[in-house]
């Protein structure tokens, strides 16, 4: 029997291939491992949960979703937060004056939980998550609910993004984490936010220890998950700091990379059905 019994998977880059879908294939393989090896499957993303969620529904899990790269660990079956560590009101709206004030044009998002606050859009710097829904409030910042934010997002043209988020870092140094998967977006979250801390959280959770734990990624927020697990799997399109710290390196996300890895590290360990006599 396999020794893993979690699987954390990263969504895009990962699991999603370029038109940002499941495949049936990687499903199959995902539903085998759970329902055969009881082992238990993890989405582990930056989106903020009602993007996951119909990936999370597609597959059947019933886990702990990591969102917002770990800023929010929350349980679907339940509708219970098992974590949520925000950014306070008074840095969100420190960093977005900031921001306003040496980028006018800067676009401002900010998470709180599952809703989507905004002041304007522009369809040129859309995210996955704005390709999808539609923000819960198009209003001035001013407008916006006064407390914690989960994670503030400013888009905008990329060499104007570094210098904001070098200024960010050098004014809120140890109180913030900025994450940059994408050129024109900049991933604004609590200093003690990452992949790696909700997923130790989500298997202690579940009663599983570190080295029972695979974690499967691409992209440079995933570093910390996949340093933290027992394997770590980089996808065959990962970054050059993805594949410093991998254990095993797997197809690239458009060749069902993760389902792969998936099944050659745990389903061909897992020990084969009887088949019923006079069939083959």
């Amino acid at each position: 029997m396999s020794t893993i019994l979690l699987v954390a998977i990263d969504l895009d880059g990962t699991l999603l291939n370029s038109a940002k879908q499941v495949t049936e294939t990687s499903a199959a393989v995902l539903r085998q491992v759970k329902e055969e090896g009881n082992v238990h499957v993890v989405l582990a993303s930056a989106r903020p949960p009602r993007t996951v969620r119909p990936f999370y529904d597609r597959l059947a899990l019933e886990t702990p979703m990591i969102c917002y790269n770990g800023a929010l660990v929350v349980d679907p079956p339940s509708g219970r937060v098992i974590l949520h560590r925000p950014i306070s009101g008074t840095i969100a709206r420190g960093i977005i004056a900031m921001a306003r004030r040496r980028y006018g044009e800067v676009l401002v998002s900010a998470e709180v939980l599952d809703r989507w606050y905004t002041d304007r859009l522009d369809p040129a710097y859309a995210t996955e998550t704005a390709k999808l829904v539609a923000p819960d409030l198009i209003a001035p910042v001013d407008a916006w609910p006064a407390g914690a934010v989960t994670k503030l997002l400013l888009l905008g043209e990329p060499s104007r993004l570094e210098a904001l988020a070098a200024a960010i870092r050098r004014r809120y140094l140890r109180q913030v984490t900025i994450t940059k998967t994408e050129d024109n977006v900049l991933q604004i979250g609590h200093a003690t936010v990452s992949k790696a801390k909700a997923l130790r959280a989500v298997a202690g959770e579940l009663g599983v220890a570190r080295h029972q734990v695979m974690a499967i990624g691409d992209n440079d927020n995933d570093v910390e998950m996949l340093a933290w697990a027992g394997i770590a799997v980089a996808m065959g399109n990962a970054t050059p700091a993805v594949l410093a710290v991998a254990d095993h390196v797997t197809d690239d996300h458009d060749a069902d990379g993760a389902a792969r890895a998936v099944h050659r590290l745990i389903v061909e360990g897992l020990p084969r059905k009887r088949r019923p006599p006079g069939k083959r």
